[in-house]
C-alpha cells in the first residue's frame, strides 16, 4: 500500500485548508486522519468508510472539518474550516483493509505526515 498525504501549510486563524490522501495497492475499508502536536498524543480527527461513505469526527473538529472521498481517484480529502491555533500539528492519513474506528494502533498503513500551522 502506498499513501501520499499533502496539502498542509501555514494559514491564519479562521481560514481553511484542504488535505488530500491518495492510496493505492489494496482494497480499503477505511481511511482516517490523525494529528499530533509536539509533546502530545496522536489524536483522532476523522474517518470515512469506503463502501458507503459513513464518516465520523473527533470532538475537537466536529462542525469545522469535513472528510470526503473520491472513489475514482482513491483519494480522501479533509476540508478544514475555521482553523484555530490549536489545530497546529502534523496531520497523518492512515488506511486499513479491515478496521474502521478511532484507534490509531489498529490502522496498518500510514502516510508520511503533512504539517499544518495556524497562526493567531
Amino acid at each position: 500500500v502506498q499513501l501520499q498525504a499533502y496539502g498542509g501549510g501555514l494559514v491564519q486563524a479562521g481560514n481553511s485548508l484542504r488535505l488530500s490522501c491518495a492510496a493505492s495497492g489494496l482494497p480499503l475499508r477505511a481511511t482516517a486522519w490523525f494529528r499530533q502536536a509536539p509533546g502530545k498524543e496522536r489524536e483522532f480527527v476523522a474517518a470515512i468508510r469506503w463502501s458507503d461513505g459513513d464518516r465520523f469526527y473527533g470532538d475537537s473538529v466536529k462542525g469545522r472539518f469535513a472528510i470526503s472521498r473520491d472513489n475514482a481517484k482513491n483519494t480522501v480529502y479533509l476540508q478544514m474550516n475555521r482553523l484555530e491555533p490549536e489545530d497546529t500539528a502534523v496531520y497523518y492519513c492512515a488506511v486499513d483493509s479491515v478496521y474502521y474506528g478511532i484507534d490509531y494502533r489498529s490502522y496498518s498503513y500510514w502516510g508520511q505526515g503533512t504539517q499544518v500551522t495556524v497562526s493567531s
